[in-house]
């Protein structure tokens, strides 16, 4: 894992926690008390954080969360866009897609809008884009609105049993050899419903998710049948996925 990988790592850490301290660190991404002394002043510097006695901790900001409207403004937007053109490219006519939240899912949706595929879907605003945009072929799956998450959530173990999939595509916090992590663990096991359900299951996560490990652990790397992830990803990560069966497609 390269500094500015180990950076990112960081500060998704600090996402979780109000603060760390070096053995966080230390123990997170293997490196020496030094290195992780270091990396905590050069983040300070570029104000990513706070630097305090033996740690760090979060500085707070007002971030305006990603919209429809605002997709443009999220983080890793063009890495995310070539993502999602990649993905959109593996669906054939008549494939029936599933769809799980987030911005790379949404704009994986506006590519698939208009085409000879049916949507299967929980996440609302992107149902909503769809019904708007008169996509002909969309399925909501139905259950308790989550506001925070903007999904709709089914507790019963067989809610899901009459849906099928040719794709799921889906992402997470973190990816490392072991699997795919989720921090939501509702999120999480309303989509673990599904696996059983389809053909191929395909992980979309920018590359600074490659070789995090946040949350739990939503499905073992010998389930992912593909990965599509940035250039930019940790090499060693994705080389231990591809020993395990996994089709990477870096773009």
């Amino acid at each position: 894992m390269n500094e500015v990988q180990r950076h990112h790592g960081i500060l998704s850490l600090l996402e979780e926690k109000q603060a760390i301290n070096v053995s966080h660190i230390i123990d997170a991404f293997n490196v020496s008390p030094a290195t992780a002394r270091r990396d905590i002043s050069k983040l300070d510097e570029l104000g990513k954080l706070r630097k305090v006695r033996n740690g760090a901790e979060r500085i707070e900001t007002k971030k305006r969360k990603w919209t429809p409207l605002n997709i443009n403004s999220t983080e890793h937007y063009e890495e995310k866009s070539l993502i999602a053109l990649h993905a959109a490219e593996l669906c054939q006519p008549g494939d029936s897609v599933v769809i799980n939240c987030g911005s790379t899912a949404f704009l994986l949706g506006q590519q698939l809008c208009g085409e000879d595929v049916q949507i299967v879907t929980n996440y609302f605003p992107l149902a909503s884009y769809l019904i708007n945009e008169d996509h002909d072929d969309v399925i909501i799956i139905g259950g308790q609105y989550n506001k925070t998450q903007h999904i709709f959530l089914n507790p019963a173990p067989d809610a899901l049993s009459g849906y099928a999939g040719h794709w799921m595509f889906t992402s997470g916090k973190g990816i490392t050899e072991a699997g795919l992590y989720k921090a939501d663990m509702l999120t999480a096991v309303s989509e673990q419903q599904m696996l059983e359900q389809i053909d191929q299951l395909v992980v979309v996560v920018d590359s600074s998710k490659v070789g995090q490990r946040t949350g739990m652990l939503f499905c073992p790397a010998e389930k992912i049948d593909i990965l599509i992830t940035g250039k930019a990803a940790d090499p060693e990560v994705i080389q231990g996925l591809q020993a395990q069966g996994t089709r990477v497609i870096l773009v």
